[in-house]
């Protein structure tokens, strides 16, 4: 089975197009559906089972708007910071890392939820 993974390339972009990808192939379109079609075509006719997951980006139950929005205000800073030779302050050190863990584990719960859908 192949595991296809599609993400926008230029997330609100009034033009986006979006990536579709798997293993060492890789297709664009100006939709999901079309960045897939276009990965499909590249397969090898052995590869006829096909998992994809679509990552919208949009707060969810698993991570939040308010925290998607101090996430990216910490890693504005992190990037601020780095651009002149600079480390963040702990305390925003430590609710980086926070996030960070936070987001990694609501893509587990995330991917939990859509394999209970699959298998239930």
């Amino acid at each position: 089975m192949i595991k296809v993974t599609i993400v926008p390339e230029s997330p609100g972009a009034v033009n986006a197009k979006f990536r579709a990808s798997s293993r060492n192939l890789a297709s664009s379109g100006s939709t999901p559906g079309a960045a897939l079609d276009a990965l499909t075509e590249k397969l090898p006719e052995s590869e006829t089972g096909t998992i994809v997951v679509v990552q919208s980006l949009k707060p969810d139950q698993f991570f939040t708007a308010s925290q998607q929005k101090r996430l990216g205000e910490l890693m504005d800073k992190l990037h601020q910071a780095r651009d002149q030779n600079l480390k963040l302050n702990s305390a925003d050190q430590t609710e980086l890392e926070q996030l960070i863990k936070a987001e990694i584990e609501g893509s587990a719960r995330r991917a939990d939820a859509i394999a209970n859908e699959f298998f239930s």
